[in-house]
């Protein structure tokens, strides 16, 4: 029996003040959020000009370096333009140190660039600290969910909260899931976003209204950081250039200089444009190259032992009525155990990631059989009425993620996330492994390293301040500043808000650009493409303030278009080219040349080989019309008015039917289907696993035979399921006629 004190009513008012202080300090320690900047007048104002240094005087100070004066020597020379990179180049600069950084091809043009654009903690790596009691993958998961709320508030412009929903379909994982989420929010304490939370089924469904509804149970929702990848990419690169540091593009390492003791002293490095060729001196060199890590390491010591092991990823881009716009979704338990997200971006849907061991490559492509994968994990979670059909694949791309290599892992799904730092004997300094996510912190000992090793104490005027340097584009930039450049410029406000958010405190600059567009309204920003809010500005400002030298580095890292639609990029790439050629002094031959390389480049973003270079839009229509000369192609993000057959193709598959079934019933069994469309050139190539699919949605499963309608039907639904897009060239493959046997004289 409990004493008498413990039940007086100063017990229990000292008992329940205690809860709800515990309650409130609980509620405001896991829900304070990130902190966005104050709006303040000033706001309104575009802030103090700044034009970064050209290419060509950046060549110039890199050449000097090789003059053997001291005084011109670089403290450090990062090989590697990405993200990890990058963020060592903003550490190093801002302690001080004269920093110089080269790039082989673009910024962030590796992986940097396909991420899955999210800044997270890890879900998945807490699952397997604790069912596998790992500290290692704890540690991981307790690190990044710190730099996440960093990131967040170093680049406000460029990263915002993503609630993300995990279904429920089983009540035995509301605890479990419940339990591991808040573990999450626990792990990132008062660095926490927002505080992970249940709903019942309506209100899955009425956030998710694409969600599967049947077996449904609930569903539980997390917060973690969304942001974009290359213009964050970019951004770190020009706070590095504002900070004093040296930064080139397009300039290769070519050999590793030594002295007579064999220690690393600078490198040879190649201008890939102009093909010229000098040596650039440096106390110490830093190796960054992410997946191409071995490289460097073997041109330093031909036997060494790899230290990375590369995975691929593949994403692919859907459009935006595949979900909606504030909320991910997360399904932890695909078919192969792997897990996906399926998240809105920058307007669109982005569906990913796989994990499988691949080769390095500059440009790897997403495998046809890897993109239905997705689209079939798709399917598991969306309504049945929702049609998941290949056609409405507007981009697809894969990235090699540079796993630390584990000798005793099975298999890439097994490695950790985390990053190593390793100096070679001669001196060269790798860091290789790690996340976008943890990219700070990796950069942060990375330089602690290389001030210890290179004897660079001397040279630092202060430790690393990156957790509180903010990025160019944040200073003047809040939530509300997309307002004033509508005011100030009379743009739409899709316009305004995508300036607002990609380029922050920047988009006057840009807007400083625009010409005017000729119109009642908008007075400011001629698109480039009519379905997507970037303008012809935003070319001449990646031209002149961030390094872009190429029609590829404006339309797929500067302008995120060929990411979010390949066919969409190739629409707009003559104006591109236009512009660059106005900026640049291009010749016919370098337009030429510009187009040629810039279509290869989107062919490993999805869009079909051989496909023709259509004539540029001049409205919106005239996309719609040209995708309807393309069999199977159902590449825009509007779905009205979408034909599935071509004039004349419904009629001549009722002919091909009717020939072939020749009997009074006037239907033909599946088999026999089967074999019809491996005679019909346009459907010879359609899988069985998407002939079943489609039969099971059309609810034609259980039938033993179909007749003439339910045959073209199940043709219709085999188009939108199945069918890639097609290049012109393959669409008139796939336009040969019928034979007659199969066609009763029809085509």
């Amino acid at each position: 029996m409990l004493p008498r004190s413990f039940l007086s009513r100063k017990a229990l008012a000292y008992t329940s003040a205690g809860t709800l202080a515990v309650a409130g300090g609980s509620y405001y320690f896991l829900n304070s959020g990130p902190a966005y900047p104050a709006s303040t007048r000033a706001n309104r104002r575009p802030p103090p000009p700044w034009l970064p240094p050209g290419r060509e005087h950046n060549l110039d100070v890199l050449k000097a370096s090789g003059s053997g004066d001291d005084h011109t020597k670089f403290d450090l020379l990062i090989v590697g333009g990405g993200a990890t990179g990058a963020g060592v180049a903003v550490d190093a600069a801002s302690r001080g140190l004269k920093v110089a950084l080269v790039e082989r091809d673009d910024f962030s043009s590796g992986t940097s660039s396909k991420s899955t654009k999210l800044v997270h903690g890890g879900v998945r790596y807490l699952q397997k600290a604790v069912m596998e009691l790992d500290y290692e993958q704890f540690k991981l998961v307790k690190e990044a969910l710190h730099e996440r709320r960093i990131f967040l508030q170093t680049a406000p412009y460029l990263s915002r909260m993503l609630p993300i929903m995990l279904p429920i379909y089983k009540y035995w994982q509301i605890p479990y899931y419940w339990a591991g989420c808040k573990m999450y929010d626990i792990i990132a304490g008062k660095e926490n976003m927002e505080s992970s939370y249940l709903m019942n089924k309506g209100k899955a469904l009425e956030t998710f209204p694409m969600l599967k509804s049947d077996g449904l149970v609930g569903a539980l929702v997390y917060y973690d950081g969304q942001h974009n990848d290359a213009r964050m990419n970019i951004a770190l690169i020009m706070t590095a250039v504002k900070l004093g540091a040296t930064v080139a593009n397009k300039v290769e390492v070519t050999q590793l200089l030594k002295n007579a003791d064999g220690e690393i002293e600078g490198t040879r490095v190649r201008d890939n444009l102009t093909g010229k060729e000098w040596d650039v001196k440096a106390r110490g060199v830093i190796n960054a190259t992410g997946p191409f890590s071995d490289a460097l390491l073997a041109m330093d010591n031909p036997t060494h032992k790899p230290i990375v092991q590369p995975s691929s990823g593949i994403h692919i881009t859907l459009p935006n009525y595949y979900s909606p716009r504030t909320m991910g979704l997360l399904d932890p338990a695909t078919s192969d155990g792997r897990v996906i997200f399926f998240l809105p971006w920058e307007g669109n849907t982005i569906a990913g990631t796989t994990d499988a061991p691949a080769p390095v490559e500059r440009e790897p492509r997403a495998a046809e059989d890897e993109i239905r994968w997705v689209l079939e994990e798709v399917r598991r979670y969306l309504s049945p009425d929702i049609k998941v059909r290949r056609g409405d694949v507007l981009s697809a791309w894969s990235g090699l993620r540079p796993l630390v290599r584990n000798p005793a892992a099975s298999s890439t799904e097994g490695l950790v996330r985390n990053h190593i730092i390793y100096v070679s004997p001669s001196g060269l300094l790798t860091i290789a492994g790690g996340k976008w996510t943890t990219y700070r912190a990796m950069a942060e000992e990375t330089v602690d390293e290389a001030v210890k090793t290179f004897g660079l104490e001397s040279r630092t005027t202060n430790g690393c301040v990156t957790d509180t340097v903010r990025l160019v584009g944040s200073d003047a930039w809040s939530r509300n500043m997309f307002i004033s450049l509508i005011q100030r410029y009379g743009l739409e406000t899709e316009v305004a808000k995508h300036l607002s958010n990609n380029y922050g405190d920047r988009a006057w600059t840009v807007l400083s650009l625009a010409q005017p567009t000729g119109e009642a309204w908008p007075l400011y920003g001629v698109r480039l493409s009519p379905q997507y809010p970037f303008i012809e500005a935003e070319v001449r400002y990646a031209i002149r303030h961030e390094y872009a030298l190429t029609a590829t580095d404006v339309i797929s890292r500067r302008l995120r278009l060929s990411f979010l639609n390949a066919q969409a990029a190739l629409e707009a790439l003559s104006r591109v080219i236009d512009i660059m050629a106005e900026e640049l002094n291009w010749n016919a031959a370098r337009r030429r040349q510009e187009m040629k390389h810039t279509t290869h480049f989107l062919q490993s973003m999805g869009l079909p080989p051989g496909t023709d270079v259509p004539a540029p839009a001049r409205s919106s229509q005239h996309w719609y019309d040209w995708a309807y000369r393309i069999v199977g192609t159902t590449t825009t993000t509007n779905s009205h008015g979408r034909a599935q057959f071509e004039a004349g193709e419904a009629d001549s598959l009722r002919e091909a039917f009717l020939e072939q079934s020749r009997d009074s019933t006037g239907r033909l069994a599946k088999p026999a289907v089967r074999e019809l469309l491996q005679g019909i050139p346009a459907y010879a190539g359609i899988r069985t696993k998407d002939f079943e699919y489609v039969l099971e949605e059309t609810g034609l499963a259980k039938q033993e035979d179909v007749d003439m309608d339910e045959f073209v039907e199940l043709c219709a639904e085999l188009k939108d399921v199945s069918f890639a897009p097609v290049s012109r060239a393959t669409a008139k493959k796939l336009r040969v006629a019928i034979p007659v046997e199969k066609s009763g004289g029809g085509v």
